[in-house]
């Protein structure tokens, strides 16, 4: 299908269909992979193994849908971008009603997989759990393809690197830099277009966004995991505890879609940052408090709020990149940061479960999955305030010169500075002024 070509995001129209289609793409996807934790207590008595082992099937289930390429990746990934592609203005709340998807298929497949699971037994449970996958096939027809104006650069700054020959520079003026016809390019085009593809990676930015998701993800993989086993080891039974599942994925939705709207509003746009350390940090709160919760009064309170702030985070994840690197870079920084969260998802389970088998209690593993989310806040509230500091240092050095002209003469060449000084150009002007001031 050819792309429709725009000068921005269209903000509506066939945007709200590419929305339908990732709220259905998470409900096959991230929706399924949490259910898994209630084949959990299953797949230890049938295999007769520890928590440690049996924790590796879910971790190898969710990381295969993070991870580029490989399982749900390459539907979940790309359904993701194809939304911020669509949407500028109401971006948030664009993405909290498609990620309520998974909200929503947690709330419905729980129980429906406890019932499968009593009615087929777990394979075929599985079984029927795959068939309903396949309705993956019927959103990706959704996905119609759009070309936005930042999209289609031309590239005068890559011709004038002599990597293209001088016969054939007039036809590729007009060209997008990766366009499709980028196969006549020799080898260091290639090479060019892959490095401004992905030179995001290197913005302190997101560097520090980066190790934040490492640190946050670990600390939410394991309640999806364990939550289920826990519940029964204090005395709940099997349909409670598969409804507290429900209820978090229910409370998911409310935090999808309440914090998606929220955050769109003039008064809150600005502090979406914040609203994301907020709900981060709340989650870690929450997964402090567990080991005290030991029945299921105590327990359904802790999914409301748990549910509630994964959705409010879950949702501002792709914003949050978004403001970062930019809607152009936005389907690889996702790749990037898609692929961050599977490295804990694969190894945080089987921790957890490693220090449940050693200490014979929750209490170590949900600790360390609360500090961790805690950090990961803490972590970005830090960098915040270190660009703020810094900020404040640099115009104090300026001297609110902003927005004044200054004309800088040595000998007979002058220099006008009119934009806002970086750290850069003060440098460079106290080593002009001091040799001016010697001659």
């Amino acid at each position: 299908m050819a792309p429709a070509r725009r000068g921005g995001p269209p903000d509506g129209g066939w945007g709200w269909m590419i929305v339908a289609g990732c709220f259905l793409v998470t409900i096959c996807t991230r929706a399924v992979t949490r259910c898994i934790s209630i084949f959990f207590v299953e797949f230890q008595a049938y295999f007769g193994q520890d928590y440690a082992r049996t924790a590796w099937i879910h971790s190898i289930v969710d990381c295969a849908t993070m991870l580029c390429g490989l399982g749900f990746a390459l539907c979940y990934s790309p359904a993701i971008a194809m939304v911020g592609k669509y949407f500028n203005k109401r971006k948030a709340l664009a993405y909290g009603i498609a990620m309520s998807g998974s909200g929503i298929g947690t709330f419905i497949l729980a129980p429906v997989v406890q019932l499968l699971i009593e009615q087929f037994s777990w394979r075929g449970a599985l079984l029927i759990l795959g068939g309903f996958v396949l309705n993956l096939c019927v959103c990706g027809a959704l996905m119609r393809p759009i070309s936005l104006k930042e999209d289609c650069k031309t590239a005068p700054e890559f011709l004038e690197q002599n990597y293209v020959p001088e016969t054939e520079k007039q036809d590729l003026k007009q060209m997008s830099l990766c366009s499709p016809l980028i196969k006549l390019w020799p080898h260091e085009c290639l090479c060019y277009c892959s490095w401004k593809e992905y030179d995001f990676l290197l913005m302190p930015s997101f560097m520090v966004l980066a190790v934040s998701i490492l640190f946050m993800a670990y600390g939410c993989s394991p309640l999806f995991v364990y939550l289920v086993p826990y519940a029964l080891s204090v005395g709940v039974s099997h349909h409670q505890a598969a409804f507290l599942m429900s209820i978090l994925g229910v409370i998911d939705i409310i935090g999808n879609v309440t914090f998606g709207w929220l955050t769109d509003r003039r008064c809150l746009k600005k502090h979406r940052y914040f609203c994301y350390l907020f709900a981060v940090g709340m989650d870690g709160l929450c997964c402090l408090f567990l080991p005290v919760l030991q029945s299921f009064p105590l327990l359904v309170p802790f999914s409301f709020t748990f549910g509630y702030f994964d959705g409010a985070y879950v949702t501002l994840i792709p914003v949050m990149t978004a403001d970062v690197v930019g809607t152009s870079l936005l389907s690889s920084a996702l790749g990037v940061v898609y692929f961050l969260h599977a490295i804990p998802y694969l190894v945080s389970p089987p921790v957890a479960g490693w220090l449940v088998d050693t200490t014979g209690s929750y209490t170590a593993s949900f600790l360390l999955c609360g500090f961790s989310m805690i950090f990961s806040s803490a972590l970005l509230w830090f960098a915040r305030l270190a660009k703020k500091i810094k900020r404040t240092h640099l115009r104090s050095l300026t001297g609110n010169t902003a927005l004044k002209q200054h004309i800088w003469t040595n000998g007979a060449i002058a220099y006008s500075v009119t934009a806002e000084l970086d750290q850069r150009d003060v440098e460079v002007l106290a080593v002009d002024t001091n040799s001016y001031s010697n001659r």
